[in-house]
């Protein structure tokens, strides 16, 4: 399939090859210089909601071109399974955004579109580009994006998103025909409707997400000694804990926004229509014939069918916003009513047993669902309110309250560069946390609520013409945490989780020699169950300039990023969620690659060789326990638009 893939996408950038080259020919030098970045807009949303319409050139920039981060629809760091669009979770502790019911399985919401975050768009021409990415282990990254104006006030746009990945580790690692380790398809279809008199706005956006997963369980603890360190240097060739298991999710969203200007930019009302549906399946087809012992950490039991497992979680959400909104130059606010309804449905398959079925059944032939379901109708009421003048200072404030239990709060204030912020939330734990159907976990739960506090403060500054700072400090106090055990099962602790942490951002540059650098810490002494390194650095030192009387402009450079040694989060694929583990420790490691990154005209290409330092410490690093991260690998990428 992936060789089919590869060539697919191939042939995509040969034919628009030829046909760029093509037109190019009878244009002339007027024409060419007609269509450009700058007249392809973007814009979000919430900008037009909140009365900044501010829209701005697309970024044709090189920075982090090359910077696996950046290929993703979420650039913060993640902890993965070593393999690019692979179940992830935030290396560090994310507040949470949304209050009230959810359904808890996150492991690839970095990868997926979202649709209250979608880029909209205003073309004097037809804009398409192009993004493909080739790296020598089998990574691959493709996305096609078009977009134009049907006329003046109105744009439609699709995209068209692809991941995958060869598996690295186990017998599958080295036979072709088992190689193929991750599928992820993404699309997305976006339009933005704005009427003549500028009283009316309309926003609609359709994404789709289905990804399968192999699932390894990675690699056999006993050639790792436990630490990830050892005699393992073919790791590649290892045993792994699964052969046949997959997980399999599946989500659409339906996403309508449309504004009414009542007076102008002083009054709108607005509805806001969300539904969303995601099916998440694990599957394992190969149960082993008895359990060992002791039990694998994977299965723990089995209670409902020996020989397979098929467990799944069917969420579906529909939501109406109902608000007014309105700005001046002084000041802009929102206030509005949710209304949100949710189902899920649990299902697993049990075998029926010998003695329920007719004598002409063979037995073990006949299979059964177990289901159960459950509803939720909530209300919510919340808003926001900001106050500034000019961008000097700012003060802002949200709330959100969801009927009778869940509320959020958050207030910041703003001077120059310097800010200063509270924010707490109370919010119900996961229907993952409350209740599990699997042949290998099951739990019911009635948690409290948890309780989260963070303070922080900042400076944001431009220091002169060469250097920028951004430095960031926060105090997070958690109350009645809920965290998934040793065993992979939900418990909830009865004391606080308290750590703090603070980040830096530098930039500075000598002529054309820039050094950037990312530094964090985070102290977890009194957050036993928070699982997070203590250092990360990303530091990048490269030179930067035009060539060949600026028909070229090219970055050369080296990046290095390094964590220090933690237990980090296990990764449970049943039940598709990391867990607190203290057998295993992630090891302090630097990973360093070389890079160029060049820009043609409408072109943006990179090369790099990443992991050039392997080997030269130790034979295997791990991202997460038991899942080695990638050997040392040639990748490149291009980047093409076309304005016509």
């Amino acid at each position: 399939m992936k060789r089919k893939l590869s060539a697919f996408i191939l042939l995509v950038l040969g034919l628009l090859l030829v046909n760029t080259v093509s037109f190019a020919q009878i244009i002339d030098d007027t024409t060419k210089m007609l269509y450009g970045p700058k007249t392809v807009l973007r814009f979000y949303e919430q900008d037009v909601l909140m009365g900044r319409y501010e829209a701005v050139p697309i970024d044709t920039s090189l920075n982090n071109h090359h910077n696996e981060r950046y290929w993703y629809n979420d650039t913060a760091f993640y902890q993965h399974l070593g393999n690019i669009g692979t179940a992830a979770t935030p290396i560090f502790f994310q507040m949470p955004e949304k209050i009230g019911v959810r359904l808890g399985k996150n492991i690839f919401d970095r990868y997926a579109y979202d649709p209250h975050k979608t880029l909209y768009y205003n073309t004097r021409s037809p804009y398409t580009h192009l993004k493909y990415v080739q790296g020598g282990r089998g990574e691959t990254v493709f996305e096609a994006l078009h977009t134009r104006n049907i006329n003046p006030n109105w744009n439609f746009g699709v995209a068209y998103q692809i991941l995958s990945a060869n598996q690295q580790i186990g017998p599958a690692s080295r036979n072709r025909q088992l190689r193929d380790f991750l599928d992820n398809q993404s699309v997305k279809i976006f339009t933005h409707y704005r009427s003549t008199n500028e009283k009316y706005d309309l926003f609609f956006n359709f994404t789709t997400m289905k990804v399968e997963q192999v699932e390894t369980g990675g690699v056999d603890t006993t050639l790792v000694n436990g630490r990830g360190r050892g005699e393992l240097e073919q790791f590649e060739e290892a045993p792994v804990y699964l052969n046949q298991a997959l997980n399999n999710e599946a989500r659409n969203n339906f996403h309508l926004t449309h504004i009414y200007r009542l007076a102008q930019e002083n009054l709108k009302v607005y509805h806001t229509f969300d539904f969303g549906r995601q099916k998440n399946e694990y599957v394992d087809d190969a149960l082993p014939r008895r359990l060992v012992v002791p039990p694998s950490y994977l299965y723990p039991k089995i209670t409902l069918d020996s020989i397979r497992t098929r467990d799944a979680t069917n969420y579906r959400e529909l939501e109406n916003t109902f608000g007014l909104t309105g700005n001046n130059k002084l000041s802009s606010y929102k206030a509005y009513v949710k209304l949100r309804n949710a189902n899920i449905k649990y299902s697993a398959i049990q075998q029926v047993p010998e003695e329920e079925l007719p004598d002409t059944v063979q037995a073990g032939s006949v299979y059964r669902d177990i289901t159960t379901d459950g509803s939720f109708n909530q209300v919510l009421i919340g808003g926001d309110i900001r106050l500034f003048y000019k961008e000097l200072a700012e003060l802002t404030g949200s709330a959100e309250y969801q009927l009778p239990g869940d509320y959020r709060i958050k207030g910041m204030a703003r001077l120059g560069g310097a800010y200063g912020s509270l924010e707490r939330v109370l919010y119900s734990p996961s229907r993952v946390q409350r209740y599990m159907l699997s042949n290998h976990f099951t739990w019911t739960e009635d948690w409290a609520n948890i309780a989260v506090n963070r303070i922080g403060a900042g400076l944001h500054q431009k220091i002169g013409k060469r250097q920028y700072l951004k430095l960031d400090g926060r105090y997070t106090d958690i109350r009645r945490w809920i965290y998934f055990d040793k065993d992979a099962r939900p418990d909830q602790l009865s004391g606080n989780q308290y750590f703090w942490g603070a980040s830096l951002a530098h930039k500075i540059n000598f002529g054309p020699l820039y050094f950037d650098n990312y530094l964090v810490y985070t102290n977890t002494d009194e957050a036993k169950y928070i699982r997070t390194p203590d250092w990360l650095v990303e530091s990048k030192l490269y030179l930067q300039g035009p060539l060949f009387k600026n028909a070229l402009f090219v970055q050369l450079g080296v990046q290095g990023t390094y964590m220090s040694e933690y237990y980090g989060y296990g990764y449970m694929p049943v039940i598709q969620q990391f867990y607190v583990q203290d057998n295993f420790a992630v090891q302090g490691y630097p990973v360093a690659e070389v890079f160029l990154n060049a820009d043609i005209k409408t072109v943006n290409v990179f090369l790099k060789m990443s992991h050039i330092n392997q080997g030269l410490t130790e034979p295997v690093y791990f991202l997460t326990p038991l899942y080695p991260g990638l050997r040392r690998s040639f990748t490149f990428g291009v980047t093409w638009r076309f304005f016509d």
